[in-house]
């Protein structure tokens, strides 16, 4: 069972600003280069990424100072008021409203420590592969912060709003933040009364949990509490802090819990070549619902297709489970592109992980490849290949719209 915890965070003296935080947060680290960085500092100096971006890219390990220099900013942040620590334990009741295809939604989730457990236990569970270069990234920074500086995504089932309804009267009165961001207004009530967080803790007891978008950031959890432990010689006593991890957590059945399609674009491909090399695992689909559509950089012209061979998947990869047999993103990468694309022009594709379906085609436009417009991973996917103990291809999930860093930090120091 997850174990829910509220916690003291470190977050920003929001009184400062009569509770704007818009100039403040960040989007995640993961998604920002140098000239992202540099935008949100004009807009203010105390913003997050000064301390939650210290090595662009983050892909990679970057020099020890680098880290450094974080962790004496927070220090200096902490001592001159910029940020606060807070008197009670709390959770943080965070919602964010937005729109999409002409629609307004509001995504309600809650910001809250859960103690690390490993994946083996079926408790918190992945649902997408990762890779060791950003961990290491996010390991040096905790480390010399000892704090979670940005939060873990994660989901769980409550087709009941059983937790919506325990947090309906304080989102009935004035949030304690706000900040806008790209367009999507985020709010934070700050909730501290025990009979509350008993209640809601209670209810997320028997659920699992399932991670939406963070995965390093979680496997950075357990690798430094497994640091912290080597470090004292021996295991942290049950309420350590760093037995815990930071995560925005909200319901898959939530309306405004949106999962988006994640696009590819082939660089320096024809669609020619890719439409005679897929012609043995696809099949025009003229006035069906497609899988695909392709568009031509060079030309502008689309072609709508339909996945012909979903079984081939069984024998290219026996060993998977049998839900992620079903995934669009499985069929694409490892029969279309692997298989069938890559023999063809006898060299590995170059794929571009694009979000946005304009993009995209600009994209295969600039690159003179084939922009490859998908369908969204349905919200169930997700959930049965994550408990069947399976893992999906990378991107195969692009979950609208991104959390705001910088609304609450977790200290790990006991």
């Amino acid at each position: 069972m997850p174990e829910i915890k509220p916690f003291r965070a470190i977050r920003y003296d929001y009184t400062r600003s009569g509770g704007d935080v818009s100039n403040l947060i960040a989007p995640p680290y993961d998604v920002l280069g140098q000239a992202d960085k540099d935008a949100l500092l004009a807009k203010s100096d105390r913003n997050i990424v000064a301390i939650d971006l210290p090595h662009i890219p983050p892909k990679s390990l970057g020099p020890q100072d680098a880290y450094d220099r974080s962790a004496a900013t927070l220090q200096a942040w902490l001592a001159d008021g910029t940020l606060v620590r807070e008197e009670k334990p709390a959770l943080y009741v965070y919602h964010q409203t937005f729109e999409h295809a002409g629609k307004t939604y509001t995504r309600r989730k809650f910001i809250t420590g859960v103690r690390l457990r490993p994946f083996e236990e079926g408790v918190i569970l992945p649902h997408e592969q990762t890779f060791g270069g950003p961990k290491e990234d996010r390991l040096a920074l905790t480390k010399a912060t000892a704090c979670n500086l940005s939060p873990v995504f994660g989901l769980y089932t409550d087709p009941e709003d059983i937790i919506g309804t325990a947090f309906a009267p304080i989102v009935e009165s004035e949030p304690d933040m706000v900040g806008t961001m790209d367009g999507v207004v985020n709010k934070v009530w700050i909730l501290t009364e025990p009979h509350v967080i008993a209640k809601v803790a209670s209810a997320m007891a028997p659920k699992k949990l399932y991670i939406a978008d963070g995965h390093h950031r979680y496997g950075t959890g357990l690798n430094y509490r497994n640091w912290l432990k080597e470090q004292k010689g021996g295991e942290l006593p049950e309420d350590h802090p760093a037995n815990f991890v930071m995560l925005v957590l909200g319901s898959m059945d939530d309306p405004g819990s949106l999962i988006l399609p994640y696009n590819r674009v082939l660089a320096g491909v024809d669609l020619a070549t890719v439409l005679e090399a897929w012609s043995a695992g696809t099949e025009p689909a003229p006035g069906a619902k497609e899988d695909i559509v392709l568009y031509d950089g060079a030309t502008g012209a689309e072609r709508k297709l339909r996945y012909a061979d979903r079984g081939k998947l069984r024998s290219l990869e026996p060993g998977q489970c049998p839900s992620w047999y079903r995934l669009d993103a499985a069929y694409l990468h490892r029969h279309l592109i692997d298989e069938l694309l890559r023999v063809r022009m006898g060299r590995e594709p170059q794929v571009r992980y694009v979000k946005s379906a304009e993009d995209a085609r600009q994209v295969a436009k600039d690159e003179a490849g084939v922009a490859l417009l998908v369908n969204a991973t349905p919200m169930g996917h997700l959930r049965a290949v994550s408990e069947e103990g399976g893992l999906m291809p990378q991107k195969s999930t692009y979950f609208y719209p991104k959390l705001a860093t910088g609304l609450t930090i977790n200290p790990l120091a006991a």
